[in-house]
């Protein structure tokens, strides 16, 4: 009843941009933190960047500077600007959400926690 779609992952070459996207479908009440995480070939999965439903964000060490996350409410949306790309940001980019509420019937409201998108593939070529 309610997912995370992604889009914007590609091939790119270092020093470029790529801009990610995702979308929560459904028939969505509110919506928390939402976060980029992203998970190379071999790797555990780790935090890109987070934004607050306040608009507060956090970023990995690694893209500060280079990476801005955005949301836009009104479309249930958040977005990761990627600019100055690296070969070492390849990896698998997943949409995270925290809390989720959204309206299971017309009557009555539903609630998930931990909610995942299915990741996009983000390559950078060196």
């Amino acid at each position: 009843q309610v997912e995370l779609v992604e889009s914007g992952g590609g091939l790119v070459q270092a020093g470029g941009s790529l801009r990610l996207s995702c979308t929560a479908s459904g028939s969505i009440l509110n919506i928390n933190t939402m976060a980029w995480y992203r998970q190379a070939s071999g790797k555990q999965r780790e935090l890109v960047a987070l934004i607050t439903a306040g608009g507060n964000t956090n970023y990995a060490d690694s893209v500060k500077g280079r990476f801005a996350i955005s949301r836009d409410n009104a479309k249930k949306s958040a977005y990761l600007q990627m600019n100055s790309l690296k070969p070492e940001d390849t990896a698998v980019y997943y949409c995270n959400v925290d809390w989720i509420l959204f309206r299971a019937t017309p009557r009555e409201p539903n609630q998930v926690y931990d909610l995942w998108g299915q990741g996009t593939q983000v390559t950078v070529s060196s």
